[in-house]
């Protein structure tokens, strides 16, 4: 695919105001601040990761859309943060003290919860909703005190629109990246990883960097500490977003469950309901971001129990 339409490909998935968030502890708020997002370059390109373009080291905040138009090879997106509906043009709204508010315990979850007393958890836009005030008006509904409720006492979320393992929009960091950023900040714990959408799109677009080795770098990062991948899933018909090209993600990380012990998958594709997608077919309705941060707790739970071990690869 030529180097031209490759880019426009890639072009601002849900690119817009900030969701980055800091971690947090039994009394730390979080943080969210707002940069204008742009095209992703290519992965090779230069302007990708490694490229200098962003420092690996430095967490900056990213793109949280939450529900604006898909991009199309001849139509960028363009999206408003905090929507749940595409093109409102809702300006983004203050999350701070999404993870302090867990309010009682709401995950219906039975025992002593997971293993996971500290998580960090990597997403793109499809994450952003689960922690977006709009979105989600009950902090009790949110990620992080959906977390809180299976037991996790220190929770580091960073969420971006557009957000993929290798490339990355003006400003942003990518998933490797910010992983790496996160273990010389000092994160030792569990891995929540949702990513994938941006990253099976990229490679059904022409990346030269394939999919296996986007989920073999994660990886690599966690260095045999439990990670948690969460599958995707969109009701796209055709084009990069297509479900195809999402079962083809889904595949590789099956693939990937043989070479990683530490790997389980939270299969989300199974228990997604069209009826939590908004009309892009890939983000969801207020409903569907709050069963999605209900369900991946719960999964991570069953993913790593505090009592006993897990060893079905993936988690229903």
């Amino acid at each position: 695919m030529a180097a031209g339409l490759l880019g426009a490909v890639l072009a601002v998935l849900l690119a817009g105001a900030a969701g980055a968030f800091a971690p947090s502890g039994a009394g730390a708020g979080t943080r969210a601040s707002a940069s204008p997002g742009a095209a992703a370059a290519p992965a090779g390109s230069g302007a990708a990761a490694g490229s200098g373009a962003v420092k690996p080291g430095a967490i900056r905040s990213g793109s949280a859309e939450a529900g604006g138009p898909k991009p199309t090879a001849s139509r960028p997106g363009v999206t408003r943060s905090g929507s749940s509906q595409p093109g409102t043009g809702r300006p983004a709204a203050a999350v701070r003290g999404a993870a302090r508010q867990a309010g009682p315990a709401r995950a219906g979850v039975a025992g002593p919860g997971t293993s996971c007393r500290s998580v960090a958890h990597i997403g793109d836009s499809t994450s952003v909703g689960m922690v977006s005030a709009p979105d989600l008006p009950n902090p009790a509904q949110r990620l992080a005190a959906q977390y809180r409720d299976v037991g996790v006492r220190h929770i580091w979320i960073d969420a971006s629109g557009g957000r993929s393992m290798v490339e990355e929009l003006p400003g942003q960091v990518n998933g490797d990246d910010t992983a790496r950023a996160m273990v010389s900040q000092g994160f030792r714990g569990c891995w929540v990883v949702a990513l994938g959408t941006n990253d099976t799109a990229n490679v059904s677009a022409g990346s030269d960097v394939g999919r296996m080795a986007r989920i073999q770098e994660l990886m690599s990062v966690a260095h045999g500490a439990p990670v948690m991948w969460v599958n995707v899933k969109t009701l796209d018909p055709s084009g990069p977003w297509s479900e195809a090209s999402m079962q083809a993600w889904n595949d590789t990380l099956l693939q990937a469950c043989h070479q990683y012990p530490n790997l389980r998958i939270f299969d989300w594709a199974s228990v997604a309901q069209d009826g939590w997608f908004i009309s892009d077919g890939i983000h969801y309705t207020s409903a569907g971001y709050a069963a999605r941060a209900h369900l991946i707790a719960g999964a991570l739970v069953r993913a790593f129990p505090a009592a006993g071990t897990s060893h079905s690869c993936v988690i229903r």
